[in-house]
């Protein structure tokens, strides 16, 4: 059994793209909360409106798929 993922370059590279997928789920809520009429932390936390989070994180999550497609090659 071989510990090739424990080499430095490796997990460097992990948290590397790890850290670009945050940042890149960060600017699209960013980019949807300017979009949207509304402010969206305000409509999600404050007014408990449920169904605007579930579609905001079916979104996140495709972006996700879509940034994780993308570092897999």
């Amino acid at each position: 059994m071989t510990y090739e993922w424990l080499r430095p370059e490796i997990i460097l590279g992990s948290i590397l793209y790890a850290v670009i997928g945050i940042l890149v789920l960060l600017f699209f809520f960013v980019v949807i909360d300017k979009l949207t009429p509304y402010h969206l932390w305000t409509e999600i936390v404050e007014k408990k409106n449920m169904a605007l989070a579930i579609v905001l994180g079916a979104m996140c999550i495709a972006v996700g798929l879509i940034v994780a497609a993308a570092v897999h090659g």
